[in-house]
């Protein structure tokens, strides 16, 4: 598997990719900037300016279910927030 694990398509981080011309990734968790920035470059055909990488803890979930108190926990991820050259942009719905 890549190191480009999907995009992040939010409400939030749509309204940041047309203010500043960044986009955000869910990366794996033991790629560093320039992996990232390599694999973004390779996969979309732009220049990437900047690589901004975010860890993400898993939070702790529990239920009441008949048989009692079922524990568990959300995986753990990291984020990164690519900022692109003036004038480039990456179109997640091109190929839909």
């Amino acid at each position: 598997m890549g190191i480009i694990i999907k995009p992040i398509v939010t409400e939030k981080m749509t309204a940041i990719t047309e203010k500043l011309n960044r986009y955000g990734f869910r990366v794996q968790p033991d790629a560093n900037k320039i992996e990232i920035a390599k694999a973004i470059q390779d996969m979309y055909n732009v220049t990437v300016v900047s690589v901004n990488t975010l860890n993400f803890r898993g939070k702790n979930k529990s239920r009441m279910t008949k048989a009692g108190m079922v524990k568990g926990s959300e995986s753990a991820y990291k984020k990164a927030i690519v900022t692109l050259k003036e004038g480039d942009s990456i179109d997640f719905y091109s190929n839909l």
